[in-house]
């Protein structure tokens, strides 16, 4: 089991409320325990960015928690209403982020009111902030999240298990039941790295060199993005329309496996160039390859599709296949393109900043 930072973060951000509050005598301690669990955020930015909702939808949920009580008490159903209007108020105001901490507030100050009803929901309501500036601080210091690290390999993970699926799929390999579960979760994890990639989008610098050399490195890992769900798409078109394909010409079966078989190749290589692991560099020759590879599979699919003989109706239900692979192959030459731009222009702020995977 690996544990991640956000782990040791949410644990950290619970002691020092625990820590906090016990120092400044407030009770019960578990309250901002409670409220730092809530507050913690995946990244530094998210955290300034989310602090100014946090204190403002707690003191909301505060006033309507003081004024109903005063009002009407504490009953079950009063608590039900406070919360259902705290709900209300943050989806409104668009802070949606922050309604479960909101909502907990609410239920923390209504829970057992005494005489003195002011005084005691001011000490929670405290023990509560006391939680979100210790997650807070948490958040700013310890930890800080290698967001470029995990969206590179996640990525390259995410893309390599997809070329395998290629692969396998154009040399008639696959097992249509392990392919089916493996799409299902590719899609999954390309939406995970999507949200990954905004979270490293977000995350800003705030010296001039650095903010160009993110602004490059956002727009790389954009196109890595763009390029590996274009092969998921190329992985999905095989597996819907492999029937039609293996009743194709044996010469069309190969030039297409021999041409995913090219750009997989090429896609892997510019991923590793990234790394450093290759050289930086793309060749004449290979873009040359990539252009004619295009121009002789659209060709030979013509070819094949005005004769007589062939039944056209399933050469169509092929065409979507060829115009992915068209479409692949232009992402890629812009990636590539992409890569050995960043390493050709400005190279003193163009550095990588991808560790090794601790296994």
């Amino acid at each position: 089991m690996k544990l991640g930072a956000r782990i040791f973060k949410t644990g950290l951000s619970i002691t020092l409320s625990l820590y906090v509050a016990m120092l400044l005598e407030m009770n019960p301690p578990m309250f901002a325990a409670l409220a730092a669990t809530f507050a913690i955020q995946p990244s530094i930015y998210k955290s300034f960015q989310t602090i100014i909702e946090q204190i403002q939808g707690n003191i909301i949920s505060a006033l309507l928690a003081v004024i109903f009580v005063l009002t009407f008490g504490h009953h079950p159903f009063v608590v039900g209403v406070v919360v259902i209007i705290v709900i209300a108020i943050n989806i409104q105001l668009k802070m949606n982020a922050i309604i479960p901490l909101a909502v907990a507030t609410v239920i923390i100050i209504m829970e057992s009111p005494t005489d003195d009803f002011v005084t005691f929901a001011s000490t929670r309501f405290l023990l509560i902030m006391v939680g979100i500036f210790s997650a807070f601080i948490v958040n700013l210091v310890f930890i800080p999240p290698k967001h470029e690290t995990q969206l590179y390999h996640k990525l390259s993970d995410c893309t390599e298990n997809i070329i395998k699926w290629i692969r396998l799929l154009t040399r008639n390999d696959a097992k249509q039941k392990m392919l089916k579960k493996d799409l299902s979760k590719l899609k999954e994890a390309l939406v995970k790295i999507d949200n990954l990639f905004l979270l490293y989008k977000e995350e800003r610098n705030y010296f001039k060199k650095r903010k160009y050399a993110k602004g490059r490195k956002v727009v790389l890992f954009r196109q890595m993005l763009v390029t590996s769900n274009k092969a998921l798409a190329i992985l999905k078109a095989l597996n819907r329309r492999e029937n039609e394909l293996h009743h194709m010409p044996d010469e069309l079966q190969m030039l297409i496996r021999d041409r995913l078989d090219y750009l997989t190749n090429y896609h892997e290589r510019i991923l590793l160039k990234y790394a450093g692991k290759v050289k930086s560099q793309t060749t004449e020759e290979c873009i040359q390859e990539v252009c004619l590879g295009k121009q002789e599979l659209t060709e030979l699919f013509m070819n094949f599709y005005k004769k007589d003989d062939i039944d056209s109706n399933e050469w169509l239900h092929l065409f979507p296949v060829i115009a992915q692979i068209v479409e692949y192959s232009d992402q890629l030459e812009y990636l590539d393109k992409l890569v050995d731009s960043f390493f050709t222009y400005h190279k003193l702020e163009n550095e990588v900043n991808i560790k090794e995977r601790e296994d």
